[in-house]
C-alpha cells in the first residue's frame, strides 16, 4: 500500500507584494483523512487551498502532492479537484447543464460522467433541471463539490463547503465526505465552524497570521488542562456556589452575562478540578442538572490559540 502522503509542504512561503500570507508553513496530510484547515479571517487559509490546487506557487518551500513536486502554476497534479471562494457556475445553465459542461470541457462524455450520481449524493436530485441563478448559497456550494466528485479525486480541496448550508445539506456534505475518506481520498477543507472539525476532521491545522500555531489531531486540540468557564445548574444553587469557593482549583466567576439566571453558577477550572467538584457537590445530597461549557473546548481551544499569535503572545 503507498504509504506517501497525499500532501506535504514544507517551509511554504507566499508573499503578495509587502503583504505575507504564508510564513513557513508546514503541513502534512494523510491518505484517507480530511483534514481540516482553521484561522481568523486573513490567515492565508484561502491562499494555501489554492496552492493546493496549483492556482499558484509558493516562492519558497517545496510542496508535494499526491506523491509529485508541484513546479508550475495552472497544472496541478492529476487527482486533485476542488474550489476556493467558492464554486463557479453558469447561472442561466440547470445544475445538470453545468455539470455537462464541466464534463466536456474535461473531455469526459456528459452521458457516461456519473451527473445524476452525484446529484444524488449531494441532494439536488429535485433542482437538477432548475437555473443555477436561484440557487441559495448552500445550494451553489453543494454543486461545486458535485463537480468536483466528477473526476473522481483523489485529493479534494474545499473551501468553506459547509457555507450556507441548512441542516439537510450539512448532512448531505458529511456524508459525501465521510464517504470519500472511508474509500481512500483525502480531504482538505477550510472552515470556521467548529461543529464541522468536530464531526469530520481527524486532524486540523490552524493558521493565524499566515503561520501554523497547531497541527495535529483534533482530540489534542481539545485536550489539555486548560481552564475552562463551565454554567453550573443544581438543585441547590447556593450551596452548590459555596462548594464550588472552597473547591481546589475552581473560581466561580461573577461576571458572566448570566447572573439573571439565579440557578446557574459560572465555575472555571480544568477538567479534573471540575470532576472533583461535581464529586463534591453530588456527595453532599446535591442533584447536577447541567454542566457545559460557556464556550465549546474546540472554539476555546481556537481562540486561545489565534488571539495569542495575533498579539504576539
Amino acid at each position: 500500500m503507498d504509504t506517501l502522503p497525499a500532501v506535504r509542504a514544507r517551509g511554504i512561503t507566499k508573499c503578495f507584494g509587502e503583504v505575507v500570507a504564508l510564513d513557513g508553513v508546514e503541513l502534512e496530510v494523510a491518505q484517507g483523512r480530511i483534514h481540516g484547515l482553521a484561522g481568523p479571517n486573513g490567515a492565508g487559509k484561502t491562499t494555501l487551498l489554492g496552492l493546493l490546487l496549483g492556482l499558484a506557487l509558493p516562492d519558497s518551500g517545496r510542496l508535494e502532492i499526491l506523491g509529485a513536486p508541484v513546479e508550475k502554476a495552472l497544472a496541478g497534479p492529476d487527482g486533485v479537484a476542488g474550489f476556493v471562494d467558492g464554486p463557479g457556475l453558469y447561472p442561466s445553465l440547470t445544475a445538470r447543464q453545468n455539470l455537462a459542461a464541466l464534463a466536456g470541457l474535461r473531455g469526459q462524455d456528459a452521458r457516461t460522467a456519473g451527473i445524476d450520481d452525484v446529484l444524488d449524493q449531494v441532494g439536488l436530485t429535485d433542482v437538477a433541471d432548475d437555473r443555477t441563478r436561484g440557487f441559495s448559497l448552500g445550494m451553489r456550494q453543494r454543486l461545486g463539490l458535485a463537480a468536483a466528485l466528477l473526476t473522481r479525486p483523489r485529493l479534494l480541496v474545499l473551501d468553506e463547503p459547509a457555507n450556507g448550508l441548512d441542516p439537510v445539506g450539512t448532512r448531505h456534505v458529511r456524508r459525501v465526505l465521510t464517504r470519500l475518506a472511508a474509500e481512500g481520498t483525502s480531504v482538505v477543507l477550510s472552515t470556521h465552524r467548529m461543529d464541522d472539525l468536530d464531526a469530520l476532521c481527524s486532524e486540523v491545522t490552524i493558521l493565524a497570521t499566515g503561520r501554523v500555531v497547531f497541527s495535529g489531531p483534533l482530540n489534542e486540540l481539545a485536550a489539555g488542562n486548560r481552564e475552562l468557564d463551565h454554567r453550573l445548574r443544581t438543585s441547590d444553587p447556593e450551596t452548590a456556589r459555596k462548594l464550588a469557593a472552597e473547591a481546589p482549583g475552581i473560581r466561580v466567576v461573577e461576571d458572566t452575562g448570566v447572573r439573571h439566571d439565579p440557578e446557574v453558577a459560572v465555575v472555571r477550572g480544568s477538567v479534573p478540578a471540575l470532576d472533583e467538584l461535581v464529586a463534591t457537590v453530588v456527595r453532599s445530597g446535591i442533584a447536577v442538572r447541567e454542566l457545559t461549557p460557556v464556550v465549546p473546548p474546540l472554539e476555546a481551544a481556537f481562540l486561545a490559540l489565534t488571539e495569542q499569535q495575533e498579539t504576539g503572545g
